[in-house]
């Protein structure tokens, strides 16, 4: 990976699916076997759609996951701990997502304006890979090009699809273990900030 540095692969959990209005509650990355983890208690309530998906809920001001208590941390913090934890890496950093060019991006770079933060993310991250249209280019026998159609078809196993962290994970072992693509398919499928 000559150009951008290093690869992290990241997800959010989130409120539900509004670019423009969700509130993230669970910010994942995997880069290496070094995970980042932080639940957000949100500003707003969780759908009842993202709540079957993902099995989180909040109570009396707790966050809880599949009824367990889960330590949060305010959105903010967990910004700036992303920024030192994507800092670690030998720079520039590109974060990939599976379909981060529709949301996660969106999502996530939101928040960064919204705190003043964009200026420190910048220093450290070059760009966004989106992993569902370069997954397309790879693999156009394939038929479904979801995340968990993905994970079956090449690594076999389930995994809890709507977990931040063990989406990250697998996202890196497919893309990194089975689909291993060369620089210019990387470049042709990043949005540079």
């Amino acid at each position: 990976m000559a150009r951008q540095g290093t690869i992290v692969f990241f997800d959010l959990e989130t409120t539900g699916l509004g670019t423009t209005s969700c509130h993230i509650v669970q910010l994942g990355a995997s880069c290496k076997n070094t995970i980042f983890n932080r639940y957000i208690l949100p500003g707003i309530p969780i759908g009842d759609k993202a709540t079957k998906v993902n099995g989180l809920t909040v109570s009396y001001g707790q966050l809880f996951l599949h009824g367990e208590p889960v330590s949060t941390e305010p959105l903010y913090h967990s910004l700036k701990s992303f920024i030192h934890y994507l800092g670690r890496f030998p720079g520039p950093v590109l974060l990939a997502a599976h379909n981060a060019w529709r949301f996660d991006q969106i999502v996530l770079m939101r928040v960064l304006w919204k705190f003043f933060l964009f200026e420190q993310f910048q220093q450290v991250v070059s760009g966004f890979v989106d992993t569902l249209p370069l997954s397309k280019k790879l693999n156009p026998q394939l038929d479904c090009f979801k995340q968990p159609c993905l994970g079956r078809y090449f690594l076999g196993g389930k995994y809890n699809a709507h977990n931040a962290v063990q989406k990250a994970k697998q996202l890196e072992e497919l893309f990194c273990n089975r689909w291993n693509p060369d620089n210019y398919d990387i470049e042709e499928f990043t949005d540079w900030i």
